[in-house]
């Protein structure tokens, strides 16, 4: 979940000195791939989507045609994030976009369905029509906090907006959903139990399984291109102090998302295990097309909490490799199903703003 990118320079963060394999920087530079910056090897024909707001979580179609994202930018009427779906261009070609949320209320997390045809996304908009207030940040120190709004639920709506179905309806929050690569199951996190964890849904049925049970923030969930495993980003407080301020935060609907890890297991929660042990905030996991490695967004290297790049490894953790190299903002990266394209967000090329924008580009391993 997006919620707010520049969650960056607010972070606080424990200094931490990890080794990674930083990937070299190539013999030769295309001078024409100007987004791209020489050290980003696996990026060619990068391209601006979006100029302008704050634009997040772009996700492929099934079939890479289109791109889903959530999109903020009070300059154009947008308060708050709505829901935007856009054919994907042609390279140097402009991307053009339209809501398919209903412009009311804040939305969240949109993902296509396998038709290509309709979309799902969590949003506010029963619950009231105005955004939902922000946090006020001075009253917990300035530091960086989710708001967990209980308004929250996810649903179906097809590409001229049109909500057909409503998945979710418990009581708080409901968001965060990606589904499976044959289009069957959506997961998602709920804290209908009193915790914030997963569950897997059966789109058909509405049958459910809870797969995290553990105390503490599971999300961001992600299904394995081969179906078989589940990557998602989760906090878990271990000493008293660290307990207590989570159950108090989450009492008030609140998150601090300042420290996460890496986990995966089999889609029915089953053999799980943390990735990462890097330190500080490890997020926007997502499965690489191979279905072993992994790709996701940390801050791990910096003492500040800041900026965030975007860094792969195999499925163990081992093999950690720096990928971007923005002095700012890298996130939310996802492959298109045959592995040919990335989208991520950014915040390179915004002429000092703090703007992040939509970016794809061409993968080279």
């Amino acid at each position: 979940m997006k919620k707010n990118l520049m969650f960056l320079a607010g972070v606080a963060a424990i200094t931490l000195s990890v080794g990674c394999n930083d990937a070299a920087a190539p013999e030769t530079v295309d001078h024409s791939d100007t987004l791209r910056y020489p050290e980003e090897k696996n990026f060619k024909n990068i391209q601006q989507l979006t100029f302008g707001g704050d634009n997040a979580e772009g996700y492929f179609s099934y079939d890479g045609k289109m791109i889903v994202f959530q999109r903020t930018a009070p300059k154009d009427g947008i308060a708050c994030d709505q829901i935007f779906v856009g054919e994907v261009p042609e390279y140097g070609k402009p991307f053009n976009y339209k809501m398919v949320s209903t412009g009311k209320g804040r939305t969240t997390c949109a993902f296509f369905t396998k038709d290509n045809q309709h979309v799902i996304y969590a949003s506010t908009h029963l619950a009231g029509e105005a955004c939902p207030p922000a946090v006020d940040r001075e009253k917990y120190g300035n530091r960086y906090i989710w708001p967990l709004y209980s308004g929250y639920d996810i649903f179906m709506a097809d590409l001229d907006g049109k909500i057909v179905k409503q998945l979710t309806n418990s009581e708080g929050y409901d968001a965060e959903a990606t589904l499976s690569p044959d289009g069957k199951l959506m997961v998602y996190t709920s804290v209908k139990n009193g915790d914030l964890d997963l569950y897997v849904m059966n789109l058909e049925t509405g049958e459910e399984k809870q797969v995290t049970t553990e105390l503490g923030y599971d999300g961001g969930a992600w299904f394995s291109p081969d179906g078989t495993k589940l990557l998602w980003r989760a906090s878990r407080p271990a000493t008293a102090e660290e307990i207590k301020e989570y159950k108090e935060l989450l009492a008030e609907g609140l998150v601090a998302p300042t420290n996460m890890e890496v986990f995966v297991s089999d889609i029915d929660g089953k053999n799980q295990q943390q990735i990462t042990k890097l330190g500080k905030a490890n997020w926007a996991p997502n499965y690489m097309p191979d279905s072993k490695r992994i790709i996701f967004a940390s801050n791990h290297e910096y003492e500040r909490g800041f900026p965030f790049n975007i860094y792969t490894m195999n499925g163990d953790g081992s093999n950690l490799q720096k990928i971007s190299r923005d002095k700012g903002f890298d996130a939310f990266p996802m492959f298109s199903y045959d592995g040919k394209k990335i989208a991520f967000s950014s915040n390179r090329n915004n002429g000092g703003t703090r703007d992040t924008n939509l970016f794809i580009a061409d993968w080279v391993e």
